[in-house]
């Protein structure tokens, strides 16, 4: 293994370190309708109640706990993320977040979803019960003050999509704003719905266990929101890896209104994001049939 370093604008870097097997970020650069959210519908639980929706485990600040979400069981290894970003380690049922007290957001989002999974998810009643998360500093996390009374408005956008989760804690736990980018709300409500569902079109039909890695890009010039000065992303990205086929593709795609665009292979991703989410995992092939 080797290190590598590839900056895009203050997008996040990824690399390999010698004699490190988890993956990690490293040297981000100085901070400068449908299924998706609807404000009339939304609402809030209490700090206490949402705390009741993690087990003891997922309140340590550690992926410890949900390894096996991650490809080859192997995290994204936090102390290779700036002090400057604050990194924390966070676990749910079914995602797991590289979460950043900076930026507010999470920095990568990781799901494993297969079909069994998401046939217990299908029909799973959406709650719209979003949270701040409890298990973050106050001075650290947004809020949702943060998102309200935006102008122009902000969706609270899910990286870990409301409709993948398989039970009601699972749903739960994805109102969190910890998996939450302020997001645009035509590309959130449409142009991004229609990713989420092609990625679970293709999850139904692999032969195993498929990986996501969500997450924002910040480029320079992006914006702020709320007091708490919650980072607005320029692009998000979703990369996908089908552990059976050791295929994999991604999508990158501007926070605006815009066209959905075909998938690029792995390499292209990592040379246009400066992420390598993937480590030194075997890559085959890309997209094919989605």
């Amino acid at each position: 293994m080797y290190l590598r370093k590839i900056a895009v604008g203050l997008s996040a870097l990824v690399l390999l370190s010698p004699g490190v097997q988890a993956r990690g970020l490293l040297d981000l650069l100085k901070p400068p309708a449908g299924q998706h959210e609807q404000a009339s519908r939304s609402g809030s639980i209490s700090q206490s109640a949402a705390l009741d929706l993690y087990s003891s485990k997922q309140k340590q600040a550690s992926f410890d706990g949900c390894a096996d979400l991650f490809p080859a069981a192997k995290p994204i290894n936090t102390a290779t993320v700036p002090a400057t970003m604050k990194p924390l380690a966070l676990c749910s049922d079914n995602f797991a977040v590289l979460y950043s007290q900076t930026s507010k957001t999470p920095l990568v989002v990781v799901e494993r979803l297969n079909a069994a999974q998401l046939q217990d998810a299908k029909g799973e009643e959406r709650t719209n019960q979003f949270y701040p998360d409890p298990r973050i500093p106050k001075s650290g996390r947004a809020e949702l003050s943060d998102y309200r009374s935006q102008h122009p408005a902000v969706d609270r956008g899910h990286q870990s999509p409301a409709a993948d989760a398989p039970n009601p804690n699972a749903m739960a736990q994805s109102f969190a704003l910890s998996n939450m980018v302020p997001q645009d709300p035509t590309n959130n409500r449409k142009i991004w719905s229609k990713v989420e569902s092609d990625v679970r079109k293709f999850a139904k039909r692999a032969d195993g266990n498929v990986f996501v890695f969500t997450g924002p890009l910040f480029d320079p010039g992006h914006s702020t929101i709320g007091d708490n000065q919650v980072w607005v992303p320029t692009r998000l990205y979703k990369l996908v890896y089908d552990a059976s086929s050791k295929r994999a593709w991604a999508y990158v795609l501007p926070n605006a209104q815009t066209r959905i665009e075909k998938p690029m292979d792995y390499e292209t991703f990592v040379k246009s994001t400066g992420l390598n989410l993937l480590g030194n995992l075997p890559v085959t092939g890309s997209a094919g049939r989605i």
